[in-house]
């Protein structure tokens, strides 16, 4: 009987492995790495202390990409933007989005 139920138990943990070995290679570990790469460069741009920063948007894609998006006032502050974002380890490239918008 103990042998029995050893055997059962060894058969459903060897069904078992294909499915642990899929959830290791799933796209939550590429998902975590861009929404690091999100948070730098949100840091790096909130550390810089210019008041037209925090009105961007970062978006990161799969591959490093960042789509910055939003509004400043002037084209210095959206290169100063792009050029942080740039620095930062593991963009592949910086769309910029950003809308430069003059105070009335």
């Amino acid at each position: 009987m103990k042998s029995k139920l050893a055997a059962t138990c060894l058969m459903a943990g060897l069904m078992l492995v294909p499915v642990a070995g899929y959830t290791a290679d799933s796209a939550p570990t590429t998902y975590v790495k861009d929404s690091v790469i999100t948070t730098k460069v949100k840091a790096e741009l909130a550390a810089e202390k210019m008041d037209s920063l925090i009105h961007i948007g970062v978006d990161t894609t799969q591959k490093g990409e960042v789509v910055l998006t939003g509004t400043v006032k002037t084209k210095a502050a959206s290169d100063k933007a792009v050029s942080i974002t740039q620095a930062v380890k593991g963009v592949t490239s910086v769309d910029n989005r950003i809308k430069i918008v003059a105070d009335k």
